[in-house]
């Protein structure tokens, strides 16, 4: 007699391409002002890594993009080798979906969906007539999506707006998204590792913007990269997990890895000075010049 198949074993079925194993570092990163930001050079280098450490690094997006905006974003981004993530947790926590057919993961996403049934109707005619927002021309599923004018609009508008079951998250001080009342990327990401059985201690979470506030707060190790926005590094005293970069976007990605002790998966980094130091202790000169050769490429020092 067959079992009821573990619900690891549920989401794994739906995926169409293989996860790590036993993944020795779980990656879960922002996309734009972190893994997308720096220098075209900057990116490759990251994004080849990735590529090389597929079967040691599970990467995921975690996004406030939809799945047909991230599908947008692998193409343009293609010639600078960005594959596609093992998963994606779009729409600021409202979609999750497999990295490689950006199919959605229905086990996951049911529950969020089931908390945004009918609030879309009772909401859009009052949201209809706030100042200051305009929807977004992107499509979003689970949320409604706006710009903001911030001298436009009354935060006390947004209140009575949350008293209908939702959140109102607004950051960069641009956009606004209305969210199921408890969802946001934190919430779907703790959901996710809970589904995968995945090692908390393992994962490290990466981002700039108060939507990534919520990833931040699960306690999990967590890098705040340098080009944060300040109502995001406002927050850092609260956050004893998250470390903050000097690097903006993706070195910020990369110091932070090293920060928590992952420097031994960037090794094999196109243009990291770190192997190049243990293999050439007995050669300070040669040292000398791969560290000058480093400093002169990233615009930045070598830090051991």
């Amino acid at each position: 007699m067959t079992g009821v198949p573990r619900p690891r074993e549920q989401l794994l079925r739906q995926l169409t391409a293989e996860l790590p194993t036993s993944p020795e570092l779980v990656l879960v990163t922002d996309l734009d002002g972190t893994l997308l930001g720096g220098s075209d050079p900057r990116r490759r280098r990251v994004y080849s890594w990735l590529r090389d450490q597929r079967s040691r690094v599970l990467h995921v997006f975690c996004t406030g993009r939809d799945l047909a905006s991230v599908e947008r974003l692998l193409l343009e981004e293609r010639e600078l080798g960005l594959g596609s993530p093992h998963l994606v947790i779009g729409d600021v926590g409202c979609t999750v979906a497999c990295g490689e057919s950006l199919q959605p993961l229905h086990q996951v996403v049911e529950p969020i969906e089931a908390r945004w049934r009918g609030l879309p109707e009772r909401l859009l005619p009052l949201l209809a007539g706030i100042p200051g927002i305009a929807p977004q021309p992107e499509s979003a599923q689970r949320r409604l999506a706006y710009r903001i004018d911030p001298a436009a609009l009354d935060a006390a508008l947004l209140a009575a707006i949350e008293a209908h079951g939702v959140d109102c998250l607004v950051s960069d001080n641009r956009y606004l998204d209305v969210l199921p009342a408890g969802v946001n990327k934190g919430s779907t990401l703790l959901s996710v590792l809970a589904w995968l059985e995945l090692d908390h201690g393992r994962v490290v979470t990466a981002g700039d913007s108060l939507n990534d506030l919520a990833m931040f707060e699960t306690g999990l190790k967590g890098v705040m990269v340098g080009n944060a926005e300040a109502a995001l590094v406002a927050q850092l005293p609260r956050l004893p997990a998250t470390f903050r970069a000097r690097a903006h976007g993706c070195e910020g990605i990369v110091e932070g890895l090293r920060h928590f002790g992952f420097a031994h998966l960037l090794e094999g980094m196109a243009g990291s000075p770190q192997p190049c130091r243990r293999l050439c202790r007995s050669s300070p000169a040669l040292v000398r010049e791969v560290a000058i050769a480093w400093a002169g490429s990233s615009g930045q020092g070598w830090r051991g």
